[in-house]
């Protein structure tokens, strides 16, 4: 456990916190003092984070697809906490394939947890946030810059959050939110290691080449959780709006 406390008495909402980026957002988080809330559909991966976690984590399995769970995970944790300061989307899902072989179930899923679910946490956080001001941190993704092979849906609903980000710190900055984001690229996560499996490829060779870039390694859900810890602390305070890359210089 580290000695930074700069985030005590505030309170952050992390989704998809059950694994991977979440997760390690949640842990760092609740090391710097702030009290946190795990959203995840999974309901056992939720409660085994706040569980490890542990300092007063708490819980609360959330669809973020659905309109009414978002609404009713804000109201849980604002009745918990009594406020929310931070807000870190994180949640998402990935299908890769080309837009001919997608299902249109498929599309729907991706579109509607990575770039629906961020509008609809936003929409009911936002609210509560507007009393003292906060921070919100959208995860996006390398390809939401750029483009990527046979993940249509998934280039399609990160390039939607990089926008909806600058579009959302433009609407807010007035009620002092600041909502930036964070563009990952390969980061060693369940989600990541299922893509070999979609692709019908060997893992090691796929998370090899997953590591071909100038800091020759993948990345780990801590150098995430770095990048969110900056621009949802005081270290950051008039930065807004803002896109930042943590990618080992894979876009370069």
């Amino acid at each position: 456990m580290t000695e930074r406390q700069d985030l005590a008495g505030k309170v952050a909402m992390i989704t998809g916190g059950g694994s991977g980026i979440g997760l390690g957002c949640a842990r760092y988080l609740a090391e710097a003092g702030a009290r946190v809330a795990i959203i995840d559909v999974n309901q056992a991966a939720g409660g085994a984070a706040c569980e490890q976690i542990g300092c007063g984590a708490i819980f609360v399995r959330t669809d973020v697809s659905s309109s009414a769970d978002c609404r009713h995970a804000v109201e849980e944790v604002a009745d918990s906490f009594g406020r929310i300061d931070i807000l870190v989307n994180s949640a998402g899902v990935i299908r890769r394939k080309s837009v001919v072989d997608l299902a249109e179930e498929e599309w729907d899923l991706v579109l509607g947890v990575s770039l629906k679910g961020t509008y609809l946490m936003s929409k009911y956080a936002i609210p509560f946030m507007e009393r003292t001001g906060g921070a919100i941190v959208n995860i996006g993704s390398g390809w939401g810059l750029k483009g990527g092979p046979q993940a249509a849906a998934y280039c399609a609903a990160k390039g939607g959050v990089v926008n909806l980000t600058r579009a959302m710190a433009i609407d807010h900055g007035p009620q002092k939110i600041r909502v930036n984001c964070v563009c990952p690229g390969d980061v060693d996560t369940p989600l990541l290691r299922s893509e070999a499996v979609q692709l019908g490829v060997n893992e090691n060779a796929f998370m090899a080449e997953a590591a071909d870039r100038p800091l020759a390694r993948v990345g780990t859900p801590l150098d995430i959780a770095k990048a969110v810890y900056f621009l949802v602390s005081d270290l950051s305070l008039w930065v807004t709006g803002a896109v930042v890359v943590v990618d080992g210089g894979g876009l370069a």
